[in-house]
């Protein structure tokens, strides 16, 4: 995670066992997930983490509404609404918050600046320029598109679990997701046939 954001919670190193110690358990393993999620809705590292905070803390405090289920679907639901609720006020303010669906900056830096064994500096650079145009294509998406492609993707989620998390029936999930599969597709051939031509030409 960049910078090695850590939520700040209540209590020292050593916890004692009950709540606090299952809440570590169950909701610590899927912080980095949570954030590259935020980081993701927000297009801002620092705004990311102050939803994140913001999430663990009202799941903290609201850790006794866990019912069982999966805890990152639960997290997730958590961290949407401080989101929202993080918009609704900007919105209020006259000042939307942009989102982003693209990988995350380290992620992105890291695909651009590894290149392959075989390649040129101009495939490299060709290469980064794929990255930027996939990372600005996934941010053109709508919203519910957007984010369903990016939690079913980029998190590996389940449809059941993208449904508790968007509030939304399985069958919705479904169609947002082949929705979003097929503008990614048509807003990325016409950049692809573009680069295609430059090579050739």
């Amino acid at each position: 995670m960049i910078g090695g954001f850590r939520p700040r919670l209540v209590g020292g190193r050593d916890v004692k066992p009950g709540p606090e110690l299952r809440f570590r358990e169950l909701m610590l393993p899927h912080l980095d997930a949570a954030y590259n999620l935020a980081r993701y809705l927000t297009n801002d590292a620092g705004v990311a983490e102050d939803v994140v905070q913001e999430a663990f803390l009202r799941a903290f405090r609201s850790f006794e509404t866990y019912r069982g289920g999966p805890p990152r679907a639960w997290l997730f639901a958590i961290l949407r609404n401080c989101w929202r609720d993080r918009v609704g006020e900007q919105i209020k303010r006259e000042r939307v918050v942009v989102s982003d669906a693209s990988l995350s900056e380290a992620q992105s830096e890291a695909v651009a600046a590894i290149p392959a064994e075989a390649d040129t500096p101009e495939e490299s650079l060709a290469r980064a320029r794929e990255v930027d145009t996939v990372r600005g294509v996934i941010a053109a998406l709508p919203e519910p598109f957007r984010e369903t492609l990016i939690l079913r993707e980029m998190e590996d989620m389940s449809y059941r679990e993208i449904a508790s998390v968007t509030g939304v029936p399985i069958g919705t999930v479904m169609s947002r997701l082949a929705r979003a599969r097929e503008m990614l597709a048509k807003l990325l051939l016409p950049a692809s046939t573009a680069g295609q031509r430059e090579r050739t030409a």
